[in-house]
């Protein structure tokens, strides 16, 4: 067995393998002798199927599979005897050799290796990446505190409808009837709506519900019908308003700072007010965060002027995901995997450097505030701790939750790492301009 070497660029090497009969025989000889051994064959018993039947019956896989082990052996052992860091996996030449699969001969194959550049630059303070203070200000924080009560808030009846309220209205057309049902006025078009806007108790309008309801779901909703049937119906209905119910924001009292901040937490408005700003600044400094760990990985990946070896990434891609992925869909998505790739090279390198360690406690302090977020989503605050830490570990468990966590804590500490060793120039911005940022 034979290796021969072509260095195609610092990135690229191409390897010819060379197999001769002597190479494979014994291997295929087993392989034959282990199906002779456990073969059924009908009118033989069993391990007393004659060899000549079968090598007609298996003998051309067993010359597949011995070659097969051959190259996976040589490839594995050509890597590990030169200490070759290498990308993805050996892949076959685009340009390989016509193969007779026949046993006695010898075999020529051609495989694509890419190497795994060096990483390797130095952090200083001469090193800057921009920190952006967002600015607090008495209108965001009384936009957050009406958006607490809101979100706290409930119905009530109301008398003429607005544009956010709800009207439980009965439909009738002929014979057919729609009781009850709900419509809020802002999923009603914007050029029916205003036709709307006003309704009391008891007053009733001819309502054309393809018009004021232009998605279908809304509209079967509505009527009480599948979607499929939404095209026999007359769209034309009378409607009469039965109730109209307002939202009303929650009141400042000590029952509605309970329920948003657990009890006793809060006890005057003046508390309320301090935690809105104390609310308020860890939004802000966890988006100012997020920032700064963009334009790190930005500037650090820039720094470190990683050249990959794009072809062959291409190629490995698509084979190692079974052609789920066209070529044409790897294309679209190619320069966000290299990024993406280009940053994993630069963080492990940095997390070596700075010798960045992770801990189960790190990944369950992750996990709970990953919990406590999903939780959040529901309108559910207050989580009893225990709850959470549970919550938590059933993420880690997933595979591929578990992995999310510790990409984001290696994200996490090594962007804290370089903060320490780079200038960090701090900006104060409005969020309007902050939002603004490309």
């Amino acid at each position: 067995m034979k290796i021969e070497q072509n260095k195609i660029d610092d990135l690229n090497i191409e390897l010819m393998l060379s197999i001769e009969n002597g190479d494979y025989s014994a291997k295929r000889k087993k392989r034959l002798n282990e199906h002779k051994r456990t073969a059924e064959i009908k009118g033989f018993r069993k391990g007393m199927v004659p060899m000549g039947l079968i090598e007609k019956i298996y003998g051309q896989s067993c010359l597949v599979d011995a070659v097969n082990d051959i190259i996976s052996e040589s490839l594995n052992g050509f890597i590990r005897d030169n200490d070759l860091k290498v990308i993805g996996e050996p892949l076959p030449a685009e340009n390989q050799p016509e193969i007779e699969w026949k046993n006695g001969n010898d075999f020529s194959f051609k495989f694509d290796i890419a190497l795994a550049p060096k990483v390797d630059f130095e952090l200083s303070k001469e090193d800057n990446i921009p920190y952006y203070n967002i600015n607090i200000t008495k209108e965001a924080k009384a936009e957050m505190k009406e958006n607490l009560l809101k979100q706290y808030g409930s119905l009530e009846e109301g008398k003429a409808a607005k544009a956010e309220d709800f009207i439980i209205v009965d439909l009738e057309q002929g014979e057919t009837k729609v009781e009850g049902t709900y419509i809020a006025l802002r999923n009603v078009s914007e050029s029916v709506r205003p036709s709307f806007v006003g309704l009391k108790a008891g007053d009733s309008i001819d309502v054309n519900v393809n018009d004021a309801f232009t998605n279908e779901t809304d509209r079967a909703s509505l009527l009480k019908v599948e979607k499929d049937k939404l095209a026999d119906i007359d769209p034309v209905y009378k409607m009469t308003v039965k109730n109209v119910k307002t939202f009303v924001s929650a009141p400042a009292t000590q029952e509605t700072f309970d329920k948003i901040f657990g009890e006793g937490n809060v006890k005057t408005e003046e508390e309320f007010d301090a935690k809105i700003e104390e609310r308020l600044a860890a939004e802000y400094t966890q988006e100012s965060e997020f920032r700064f760990a963009r334009d790190a990985k930005d500037y650090l990946v820039a720094k470190a002027g990683i050249a990959l070896p794009e072809k062959f990434l291409k190629r490995w891609i698509y084979v190692a995901n079974d052609g789920k992925f066209t070529m044409e869909d790897i294309e679209k998505e190619f320069d966000l995997f290299l990024n993406d790739y280009r940053w994993q090279m630069v963080r492990n390198y940095l997390m070596e450097k700075f010798a960045v360690k992770i801990e189960e406690s790190d990944l369950l302090a992750s996990a709970k505030g990953l919990a406590a977020y999903q939780f959040a989503m529901y309108g559910i605050n207050n989580v009893p701790d225990a709850e959470l830490e549970n919550y938590a570990k059933n993420i880690l468990a997933q595979e591929k939750e578990g992995r999310r966590v510790l990409e984001q804590v290696e994200d996490t500490k090594t962007i804290a790492a370089v903060k320490n060793a780079v200038t960090v120039k701090n900006h104060k911005i409005s969020v309007e301009k902050f939002r603004e940022l490309k």
